[in-house]
């Protein structure tokens, strides 16, 4: 836009601050000095050096100059460490082992914080003691190699409390129990200050993070809380690497047992009957409850499958504890029963009824039979946790990569019975219980993400879990129900039904936000990003309000979701407002805009509108009238008044920082 330093508008009265005397020349430049500080981010002493010293507007200029200084300091290291955590979640969700993970950790901490030094310890319960796991920075291979026992030493007493602690030099506080190894240690890397966090799962503690300098420092409670967040997602990795190894080990048994079943089918010919019998109905897809009819048939008895809770105390449970613990079927009163188990997980057991005394041939019946019936039970949730992992991983690529191919993209959509070329829509979701940490949150997160799944596949939709909460892309035709509603295209519509059945699939409140449609996601993978964050800024928003378990769309919160919510479009905004001001200002080398903003500065005054920009009243009203056939005739209504001013002032700011 063409710029007219003769006619820009003096600045106005603030409606906040009462009228000042007439300011003296040389007090005028100072504002003006102190924004050019502010624009080229000059250091704090800077700000000390303009306008005349003792001159009341200069130095009320010069606090707020330092405050906005502030603010904007703060907002850019609040960004930097949001930045930070974002990408610390993504490397854990591309990486697998668990090394890799703690090694970005521990970097990305150092990074952060600034430090030279940073460094893990991992929790030895079988030792009592902690020893260094991944160091960043360091030099020392003593230092690298030490172990501490609990309560030495800062990370011991950080082990042993579950607190962090922190030191400015760690070799003259007498907080911390020194010892000759820890402190030799300490000395070779040169460390004097340390900052130590836990890492807690659950109620236990399994290891500490540190960031250390070389040098006298003071940690603050911003970086002591920036470190703990970090720890917090090593701590969910480790658990998580536990978890996969866990699982493995249960899947090495399941396939020991079936090489076992097999084996022994060969020796007896009713075993082998029984076997091939048992694995027809496996072939055909059949459920527990023909497994225990069949062995009912071969066994001439009762057998029923029966769910023991964990915590139970009953005799039966008490058998069924037996039987998982012996790897047998074991006799109860006048009943035999087989746990059905896989990887240390009770599943149930099988009770055999009527049969007071078994063969070891029948034993062995009973025991495959429950095996198999593991095997059922683990497949049938092993194809569940596939198809939703394999409809999470689609919907990753679109939100991730927008290049992919759009012929490869509908073919894995029809795959899982969505069709990608119809209108969809992006629904952000997340569970508000109130908080949480540990194993509690990771709970709440895969109770959402499984309702999330079963929700998306019913409705031939996409769901995954990406940060924190759950992310569904749900075709628009689908998302409201048959007569429920009429207008079938209405995101927010969408939201809040979404919003009441996730809530009610989880006992618990869940808020949504919901993008504007997107007419086809195979066809331009890029626009189901652009929705997802728009999405998110609406989750953001109704939470900001308040509004926990209710679901909206960026329609229904106006823009309050521009004010409110991270990520705000503000370009979008300026443009949907002032658009056709700036392309008329453009097109025509005029300055409607710069007309508008001294009108408004004018408490809408025409009169004192033409003495700020030096022009006839009359002029004054031909170009308001000319911003009314643009805008509309309701520009000066109080809520459109309201956004037309934001939209100003937001205009103005991102002009100033382009320049």
């Amino acid at each position: 836009m063409p710029e007219h330093p003769a006619a820009e508008p003096a600045p106005g009265p603030s409606p906040e601050l009462a009228p000042e005397p007439p300011p003296e020349p040389a007090a005028e430049a100072a504002p003006l000095a102190f924004l050019e500080l502010l624009a080229r981010g000059a250091p704090a002493e800077e700000y000390e050096r303009p306008g005349p010293r003792g001159s009341a507007a200069a130095d009320r200029a010069r606090l707020l100059a330092l405050r906005v200084r502030s603010e904007l300091e703060g907002r850019r290291r609040r960004e930097a460490e949001l930045t930070a955590l974002f990408e610390t979640a993504h490397d854990l969700a591309g990486m697998r082992d668990l090394d890799d993970v703690l090694r970005a950790i521990v970097q990305r901490a150092r990074s952060l914080l600034g430090a030279e030094v940073a460094y893990m310890t991992i929790n030895d319960p079988e030792a009592g003691d902690t020893s260094m796991r991944v160091t960043e920075g360091s030099v020392s291979a003593h230092f690298q190699q030490l172990r501490l026992g609990m309560g030495e030493g800062l990370g011991g007493l950080v082990a042993q409390t579950a607190r962090p602690y922190v030191t400015d030099d760690y070799m003259r506080d007498e907080r911390f129990l020194h010892t000759r190894n820890i402190d030799s240690g300490v000395s070779d890397e040169g460390l004097v200050a340390i900052l130590g966090v836990p890492l807690v799962l659950g109620r236990e503690v399994i290891g500490v993070l540190f960031a250390a300098d070389r040098r006298p420092r003071v940690f603050d409670r911003e970086q002591v809380a920036l470190l703990a967040s970090f720890a917090a997602h090593a701590a969910v990795a480790i658990d998580t690497a536990r978890l996969l190894a866990e699982t493995r080990e249960a899947m090495a048994e399941l396939e020991a047992a079936n090489a076992i079943i097999r084996d022994r089918s060969a020796a007896i010919e009713r075993s082998s009957e029984v076997h091939d019998r048992l694995t027809e109905l496996v072939l055909r897809g059949g459920g527990v409850g023909d497994v225990a009819a069949a062995v009912s048939e071969i066994l001439d008895g009762g057998v029923e499958f029966v769910e023991f809770p964990e915590e139970e105390r009953s005799a039966p449970a008490r058998a069924v504890e037996r039987s998982r613990r012996d790897g047998h079927a074991v006799r109860d009163e006048d009943a035999w029963v087989a746990a059905v188990s896989a990887g240390g997980e009770l599943l149930g057991a099988l009770v055999l009824r009527g049969h007071p005394e078994l063969d070891p041939t029948d034993q062995r019946t009973l025991e495959r039979a429950a095996m198999v019936t593991s095997l059922l039970l683990l497949a049938r949730r092993s194809a569940g946790e596939a198809e939703q992992r394999v409809r999470g991983e689609l919907l990753d690529d679109l939100l991730d990569a927008a290049d992919r191919d759009p012929r490869l993209l509908r073919e894995r959509a029809a795959r899982l019975g969505a069709d990608l070329d119809v209108p969809h829509v992006v629904l952000a979701a997340r569970l508000d219980t109130g908080g949480g940490t540990g194993q509690r949150e990771t709970t709440d997160r895969q109770r959402l993400w499984s309702a999330a799944s079963h929700l998306a596949a019913t409705r031939h939709g996409l769901a995954a879990s990406r940060e924190g909460g759950t992310v569904l892309l749900l075709p628009l035709r689908d998302a409201e129900g048959a007569g429920e509603s009429g207008d079938h295209g209405d995101p927010g519509g969408t939201a809040r039904q979404v919003a009441a059945q996730l809530g009610a699939a989880v006992h618990a409140p869940v808020t949504v936000g919901a993008s504007p449609p997107v007419p086809a996601p195979a066809a331009d993978p890029g626009a189901v990003a652009a929705a997802c964050d728009e999405a998110r800024r609406c989750l953001d928003t109704l939470r900001l309000l308040g509004r926990f378990g209710e679901g909206a769309a960026a329609g229904d919160l106006g823009f309050l979701g521009l004010l409110l919510a991270d990520g705000r479009d503000v370009d979008g905004f300026v443009r949907r407002t002032l658009g056709p001001l700036l392309d008329y200002d453009g097109r025509r080398g005029t300055d409607l805009v710069g007309t508008l903003e001294a009108y408004f500065a004018s408490g809408a005054s025409p009169a004192r509108t033409k003495d700020v920009l030096h022009v006839h009243v009359n002029t004054v009203a031909q170009r308001l009238e000319r911003v009314g056939r643009l805008l509309g005739s309701d520009w000066q209504d109080p809520e459109r008044a309201l956004e037309v001013q934001l939209a100003l002032r937001l205009y103005r700011m991102s002009s100033a920082v382009a320049r």
